[in-house]
């Protein structure tokens, strides 16, 4: 089973006295696995440790069955894109991609069809031959994206890859990536994009302070947090008066607001337009749902119902917010 999974078993890094990860355990299987968190969280330091970049200063970790102290086996089915942008000077798009696969050994005819088919994945053929200087930040992004995906790797390690696209870009770079998952691969990436996490993403990691805080669907990640904030529901309604006054006859419910038109003012890219409504925060979720099934039933004409906290930005507004508080 571990040889289809990438394993974190105890692992910590520190840079002398400084902490980079701490005591991280991760069973990751195949799919889009989401690393959220601020910056210093320690995202990128797990990224690298994956891939061997860097040692761990103890644990043990395993990438379908291979350690990363192989390098030569694990890239043969490991791509990684890092977040730093730096390339040989001189390169055109097509020999930097051509070049890294060279290194590989395979015949050079095998490596210009892998280099083209490597760049039309990421819409830069009518750029190949320009240098990548030249290049905007968006498409250094896409050529860095096809040097990890060049040799067809099974695992994918990525760093901020939605970094700089535009939006058409950015659509077309998710559905390879979903592709790819319905592939059977591994995708790990990190992202600040949170709507986008949301929509990409099998399972999160959230990550503070080198910490693991949560991990899995983002439905349970949500239920891990052990905090006592109560759980958002935004209903669209009809009689937002009514709903609110029956909501607040409920000891769970402790705020029942009414929304206007236009003034959700929720971090949830699918409320926008959302209104009038009504936002409710309860102590008891399960409780609030069956109330509201009764409501329904009862003559009250509900047009939609959103769990607002039930997505990966409010989670990590959460996390950001513990911080703060702590510090």
């Amino acid at each position: 089973m571990n040889e289809n999974r990438i394993i974190l078993d105890d692992v910590s890094r520190f840079y002398g006295e400084v902490l980079g990860v701490n005591k991280v355990t991760l069973s990751i299987p195949p799919g889009i696995t989401s690393l959220v968190g601020p910056n210093g969280s320690g995202k990128t330091t797990l990224m690298n440790l994956i891939t061997g970049l860097v040692r761990p200063s103890r644990g043990r970790i395993s990438v379908l069955g291979v350690a990363p102290s192989q390098p030569q086996r694990l890239f043969r089915f490991v791509g990684y894109s890092t977040q730093f942008d730096a390339f040989p000077k001189g390169l055109t798009g097509s020999q930097f991609i051509y070049a890294f696969l060279r290194l590989s050994g395979r015949p050079a005819s095998e490596c210009r069809e892998l280099t083209t088919r490597a760049i039309a994945q990421v819409g830069l053929i009518e750029a190949a031959e320009r240098k990548v200087a030249a290049y905007s930040k968006g498409m250094r992004q896409r050529i860095r994206l096809a040097q990890a995906i060049a040799h067809d790797p099974r695992v994918l390690i990525l760093d901020e890859p939605l970094n700089g696209l535009d939006p058409l870009v950015r659509a077309e770079t998710i559905a390879l990536f979903k592709r790819y998952a319905a592939e059977g691969r591994h995708i790990v990436v990190s992202s600040h994009v949170l709507h986008e996490v949301d929509m990409i993403s099998d399972q999160v990691v959230l990550m503070s302070g080198g910490y693991i805080v949560a991990e899995g669907q983002i439905r349970g990640v949500r239920s891990e947090i052990q905090d006592q904030r109560p759980m958002q529901f935004l209903i669209r309604c009809r009689q937002p008066h009514l709903l609110a006054s029956k909501a607040f006859e409920q000891d769970h419910v402790v705020e029942a607001r009414l929304l206007p038109e236009g003034e959700v003012g929720l971090p949830a890219a699918e409320l926008c337009g959302w209104g009038p409504g009504v936002l409710i925060k309860t102590r008891d979720a399960d409780a609030f749902c069956r109330i509201l099934n009764r409501l329904a039933l009862g003559g009250i004409d509900i047009e939609g119902v959103v769990p607002a906290d039930d997505n990966v930005h409010s989670v990590y507004e959460y996390l950001i917010g513990g911080e703060e508080a702590n510090q």
